[in-house]
Order: C-alpha cells, then structure tokens, then sequence
C-alpha cells in the first residue's frame, strides 16, 4: 500500500506521526501511527502535513518526498540514523544522502525530525508514495483564485450599492443597549 504523504500529519508538541482519519466539527481525527490511538486536533493546533514540509537546499528548496526518496536510495533496505544520534552523524548522513541540503538553513534539530520521520514511515507504514497530481492542484488553484475573485468582486459591487453589512453605514446601525443579554447553555 503506497503512503499519501497529504494525510500523514506531525503535530508541534506530540510525538510521532499522524494519519488523517476523518473531519469532525471541532478539527481532524487523527491517528497515532505508533500506538494506533485516536484524538481530535483542534483547528489551532500547529499541524503539518509531510507533503507540505520542504528542506532548504543550495538551489532552493527541496520537498520532503524527494528527500525521503533519496534517503532509501541511499539506505536500502537499512533504518536512518536515530533522531538522538551524535549531530556529526547526522551531518554525515545528509551529506551522503542530500548532498545538497543548505548547512547554513538545515538544522540538526530539523535533521534529527526528518530521520524519525523516515524511520517512523519505513516501520509503521511504507516509503512507497502516492504519485503527486501537479496538473489536478494546479487547476484546483486556478478555481480558488478565479472563484475568490469573483466572490470578492460581488462583495465589492454590494458595498457600492450600499448592500451587505461592510456597505452598510454606521449611523444606521441600532444602538447597542445596556440591558445584559440572557445567555443560553
């Protein structure tokens, strides 16, 4: 089964990797690829997904996938490096497997994250990846844009008109009341 890197999340402050389960009122359903346990994350907490995350290289950056692809080229059928190896080790590594990783940009701790991450893929789930739809997110995009535009012109043309509630003057608003509303739970 080969891994959609869009659906497999870290979360700032958790440990390990999370897979997209589902949408739920209140954020994502996640699982834990480790323990297999599922929580709610909440809209506000800091997710990423792996599909998402780019490493500064020399040229530019690079995305994640294809740094992962160059690590099992590089590694066979071998784990990385553990995340609480030596930095020289580490340094090391990426020289062999990215070679042009930007040493000035691409920090230990960032390296420490990328080979647990691979080694948390290659255990729990695979390093065969979905293959990137360029032509699919680029038209999906493209309707965004054209259709944010159009949104925001009909908002515009109704506050001209004086339509809506950012055309609508202040001095026609109703005064607010000092009576204290009834709050229902």
């Amino acid at each position: 089964m080969k891994t959609d890197l869009s659906k497999v999340f870290s979360i700032s402050g958790e440990q390990g990797l999370f897979t997209y389960v589902a949408k739920a009122t209140r954020g994502v359903i996640l699982e834990s690829m480790i323990t297999k346990k599922r929580m709610c994350a909440s809209p506000d907490a800091k997710m990423s997904a792996l599909s998402d995350i780019s490493i500064f290289s020399v040229d530019g950056e690079v995305k994640l996938r294809e740094v992962f692809e160059k690590m099992k080229k590089e590694l066979a059928d071998k784990e990385a490096p553990a995340g609480k190896s030596d930095p020289k080790v580490l340094k090391d590594f990426f020289g062999k497997a990215f070679a042009e990783y930007d040493p000035d940009r691409f920090y230990v701790s960032h390296m420490k994250k990328v080979v647990e991450w691979y080694n948390a893929l290659k255990q729990y789930a695979s390093l065969d990846f979905e293959a990137v739809e360029k032509e699919d997110s680029e038209s999906k995009a493209t309707k965004t844009i054209t259709g944010d535009s159009k949104k925001s012109s009909a908002k515009s043309a109704e506050a001209k008109q004086g339509k809506g509630a950012k055309g609508a003057s202040k001095a026609a608003a109703p005064a607010k009341s000092n009576v204290p509303r009834k709050v229902i739970a």
